[in-house]
């Protein structure tokens, strides 16, 4: 994907990672610059009248009883942007920086925010030549919109600020210089247009949800390969079975290890060996299926909030009118963030739970940690340890972070959403679970290479050939860091997945 034209109304998950991730270009729609050059004459109109509309002329918060001359527009823009840029920790990652400007721009150019289009042009440019604001991740209640982070993204394009250029983390000014971009100056409403709204939340949010669509397909690729590991028995994975209660994302998975593991020898049939298998093999359709549901639920809510309306006020042309509403409250991503830290963490608990049956000698009739020598080698032992805290520390990080609420700006704010902590945790989380994700596709074909490979399902193959590849057998014991990072940049990177989608000719479903 080499573009990405911004209408406000048509962009999509895999568009945002295009641009965020891959460097596509954007380009604004023809119609959504005459929405915003009318928008924008309205609010000039409003300002030149002395109309008393919230943000264009009068304070912010608890002072938006404070009426501002038309002289003072400006000044109240700019102190409005430098006065909110307060936030804390870390940055987010270049990635979720770009995201907040990409969906800042694309909220901007619905033509319903007044904002002046010399403005989004200069947002458009700034990533189309990589200059990146350094954006804090902490700071933000998720309700009168993301305003710190917001406001840290627009301090660049006013020569402050910091940014990132080439590589280079730079005084805003500088990295504006380099890129040949002007810095500018705000106009009315254009402050609080630029930093009043979810996209801070959003764009953190959208990075992991789309990685934890790649993770739900790893679990199943995982999951399979503790099957053969196993000798599973496939008969839990009958249509029949699942038809009979038909939740969308449990059918998936049953057919998604169904194809993975076709051909398979290692695999067995009810009361060949045993009659049923634990509930972390049995019952993978069920708990992933039940993640899968989750994170479509989670998709629909980011499909509608990345091309919404989120500042305040809203300018509607046909009346003229500036309406101060509460679209910047981030409750609806907060909820959804949430739900989706709890379906992400699920699948590094069941994950973990088939690491343990496959190191556990009492469970897996295999040598204790899967070691030809145990005693004088550890084997895989603290893996499980490792992989067991992963799963502890998503426990705590899965607590709704929309649970709580602390008002603000003097009560006037009286209700925050603290959606952008459930977005940046569900970040989090899906670190944890790709990394334990990664110790079981290791765990489970030296399981496999252990009980004696008769013959793998296609799909599982494919999945074994790649790990093997960074992952050799272990024989005796030796750092396994460098394997589990192995296994985890395969599932990073889509390789993983693209080459078992590949073998099996089909895509995984989700």
């Amino acid at each position: 994907m080499e573009k990405v034209v911004i209408t406000g109304s048509t962009l999509t998950v895999e568009e945002i990672i295009a641009v965020c991730r891959y460097g596509a270009k954007v380009v604004l729609a023809e119609e959504s610059r005459q929405n915003i050059l009318s928008s924008r004459q309205i609010v000039d109109e409003l300002v030149e009248e002395e109309k008393v509309v919230y943000g264009i002329t009068t304070g912010f918060g608890k002072f938006s009883d404070v009426v501002i001359s038309k002289e003072e527009c400006k000044l109240l823009q700019k102190n409005l942007i430098i006065t909110h840029a307060v936030g804390a920790g870390e940055p987010f990652d270049c990635d979720v920086a770009r995201g907040i400007m990409l969906l800042r721009i694309n909220n901007l150019s619905k033509g319903f925010s007044g904002i002046r289009l010399e403005t989004i042009e200069t947002m458009i440019e700034m990533l189309n030549k990589g200059v990146t604001p350094y954006i804090p991740q902490k700071g933000s209640l998720g309700a009168s919109g993301d305003l710190a982070p917001l406001s840290h993204m627009v301090l660049p394009m006013l020569g402050l600020g910091m940014a990132w250029f080439e590589g280079d983390l730079l005084p805003g000014a500088e990295a504006m210089k380099l890129a040949d971009i002007p810095v500018i100056e705000l106009s009315a409403k254009e402050g609080l247009a630029l930093n009043n709204g979810t996209q801070a939340m959003t764009s953190a949010g959208t990075m992991a949800l789309y990685d934890a669509i790649t993770l739900l397909k790893t679990a199943d690729i995982a999951a399979a390969l503790s099957f053969e590991a196993q000798n599973g028995v496939v008969d839990a994975l009958d249509p029949r079975v699942h038809e009979v209660r038909p939740h969308a994302g449990q059918l998936a998975t049953a057919r998604n290890l169904l194809n993975l593991l076709k051909g398979s020898r290692n695999t067995t049939r009810q009361g060949q060996i045993r009659v049923q298998d634990a509930y972390s093999l049995r019952c993978a359709p069920q708990i992933h299926g039940a993640s899968k549901d989750a994170v479509n639920y989670v998709k629909g809510r980011v499909d509608i909030e990345i091309n919404a309306v989120t500042d305040n006020p809203i300018i509607f042309k046909e009346d003229r009118a500036g309406i101060s509403g509460g679209n910047f409250h981030g409750q609806p991503m907060a909820l959804s963030f949430d739900f989706l830290k709890i379906a992400e963490a699920e699948l590094a608990n069941v994950s973990e739970r088939r690491i343990e049956r496959l190191v556990n000698p009492a469970y897996s009739g295999l040598p204790a940690f899967l070691t030809a020598n145990g005693g004088v080698n550890s084997g895989f032992m603290i893996v499980q340890y490792s992989a067991a805290a992963l799963v502890s520390e998503n426990k705590v990080l899965a607590h709704p972070a929309s649970v709580d609420s602390i008002p603000s700006s003097a009560g006037q704010e009286d209700h925050v959403s603290m959606g952008t902590i459930a977005a940046r945790q569900a970040g989090e989380i899906g670190a944890n679970v790709r990394r334990v994700l990664a110790m079981e596709l290791m765990v489970a074909c030296q399981g496999i290479d252990m009980r004696g490979n008769h013959g793998m399902g296609a799909g599982t193959q494919a999945a074994y050939d790649l790990v093997r590849k960074g992952c050799p057998y272990l024989d005796t014991d030796r750092e396994l860091y460098d394997d589990i990072n192995y296994c985890e940049q395969i599932i990073a990177d889509g390789s993983l997945v693209k080459a078992v989608e590949a073998a099996i000719g089909a895509e995984l479903e989700y």
